[in-house]
């Protein structure tokens, strides 16, 4: 079926707050995409972030953000008063998030929630710390990272960073009230997000998310799993993720993720992926693999290096992995993030998992070869964007890119500024045989190079983008649905009206 979404992350809603949540600005947004004869809402990783503000950098590839959590909604189940949480300082911005501001805000106001919410705790919390594998360990990594000001787990005591049996014990009795406080958190994470999600899904929107490749190196996931990751006998890692140098960066990308000790993971039949993708598929109905080529093959980097120079290409677990995944969980709906260096071992795992892979329009004109991002080329099984999280909307991308590759798009889809060369842009891949498009809330909003997601290996102004209330009207909606019937992209119910 065709159809389309938009791509927009959680934190870019509106809000009085400093940041978007799951509220009443994100209920109003599904109201939008109804209106607007969507299928789809994208957005990116729901964990927590660490350092740099990155979702894809997070302290647990398993829980929630409690930065997305609506102050609001704590209040209407009367966890906060007004007073208490109104009339504090979120920031001035209304189109940025200011993260180091958040830090220090946020948590002393979910503290006060948290303690009355423990104070009477409806039943199925119990139910919920019992059945969420992960949250022991997480609430304790988070109450000893609070412990130890900050510092990342590699710099604790030994006895913690080796995860001595008697000495977590007599901690997790000593941290108690700060690890409740942790579990709360991801409980009425949780329950907010699984009410988003039912009304996302009663008015016909799927949630698509995202699901890192690999997890941060300061993370609950490599403290807990060591024997998962490749690390030495002193657990630092042995080498570490990244991308080789290419065109556009001489010493390449240097990540800096622990790497997955693959035969290590296969000896216990993938425990650890499989449990993450059934989480996954639990929090969203479709699921996107991130860095999808380093599961046939993956850039190695010596630990400590400065730069990518010097990584090697090492075999990754293959069709192998998602073969086990699927005996263990069935069928699953994923999109394989296939974007970067391609090979014949990419495709082909492509082809045995049977997923669609992925095409960025943007890509299409930075040569005058058949590069297989324009939109005449899109097989019928793939999901193609104007851009993605890591791009320039359409806009800053027309006014970053040489004049040729403006000139190839203008030409190539009789672009106007009438139209819009946003609107032009959409209109491309709308038209192609693609089964799914999604394009980001900035190309609709018609915004530029000031309101980008993400530039990749650059730190400091990330992540932080946000629409401005009421950014998104009637006007655009009824643009947005018109377009959908003509290029036949509205939900099945809808496809008789207007």
């Amino acid at each position: 079926m065709r159809a389309n979404g938009i791509l927009m992350h959680i934190t870019s809603l509106p809000s009085p707050y400093g940041i978007g949540t799951m509220g009443s600005e994100a209920y109003q947004f599904i109201d939008f995409l109804k209106k607007s004869g969507q299928s789809y809402w994208q957005i990116l990783p729901v964990c927590p972030t660490s350092y740099g503000d990155s979702p894809y950098q997070s302290f647990s590839t398993f829980a929630g953000n409690p930065y997305m959590i609506d102050l609001d909604m704590l209040a209407e189940d009367g966890l906060l008063e007004p007073e208490e949480y109104k009339k504090k300082d979120w920031g001035y911005s209304q189109e940025h998030v200011d993260y180091g501001l958040m830090y220090q805000m946020r948590y002393p106001v979910l503290r006060i929630a948290c303690k009355r919410f423990l104070e009477n705790a409806p039943a199925d919390y119990d139910k919920f710390c019992r059945d969420a594998f992960w949250l022991d360990d997480y609430a304790l990594f988070m109450a000893l990272k609070d412990a130890n000001e900050g510092r990342p787990w590699s710099e604790w005591d030994d006895d913690i960073r080796f995860r001595k049996p008697e000495v977590l014990a007599e901690l997790r009795t000593k941290y108690k009230d700060d690890i409740d406080f942790w579990k709360a958190v991801q409980f009425l994470f949780i329950r907010q997000w699984t009410e988003l999600k039912a009304y996302a899904n009663e008015n016909g929107i799927k949630i698509i998310g995202d699901v890192p490749i690999y997890v941060s190196a300061d993370s609950v996931d490599v403290w807990s799993n060591p024997d998962q990751f490749q690390l030495d006998e002193n657990l630092t890692p042995i080498e570490v993720a990244g991308c080789p140098p290419d065109y556009f960066s001489a010493d390449g990308q240097l990540w800096g993720n622990p790497l997955f000790d693959w035969d290590e993971m296969k000896k216990n039949g993938y425990r650890w992926w499989i449990a993450r993708i059934r989480h996954m598929c639990s929090l969203y109905d479709v699921v996107r693999i991130d860095h999808f080529r380093g599961f046939a093959s993956y850039y190695a980097i010596p630990y400590g290096d400065p730069t990518a120079v010097n990584g090697r290409w090492k075999k990754g677990p293959g069709f192998d992995l998602f073969k086990k995944i699927r005996e263990e969980l069935g069928e699953q709906s994923i999109i394989a993030e296939d974007l970067g260096v391609q090979g014949r071992d990419v495709t082909d795992l492509l082809r045995e998992t049977g997923f669609p892979g992925m095409k960025v329009e943007e890509f299409a004109f930075d040569s005058d070869g058949n590069s297989g991002y324009k939109p005449h080329e899109y097989p019928f099984k793939c999901v193609a964007y104007t851009g993605t999280h890591d791009n320039e909307p359409v806009l800053g991308w027309f006014d970053s890119v040489p004049e040729k590759s403006q000139k190839c798009a203008i030409e190539y889809l009789n672009l106007t500024k009438k139209e819009g060369y946003g609107w032009g842009m959409m209109r491309g891949i709308w038209a192609s045989a693609a089964d799914l498009t999604i394009v980001t809330a900035q190309d609709i909003l018609e915004l530029g190079h000031e309101a980008r997601m993400n530039t990749p290996s650059t730190t400091g102004s990330n992540w932080s983008w946000r629409a401005k209330p009421g950014a998104f009207t009637e006007r655009i909606a009824q643009r947005l649905h018109r377009a959908m019937v003509m290029y036949g992209r509205l939900p099945e119910e809808k496809e008789t009206e207007g």
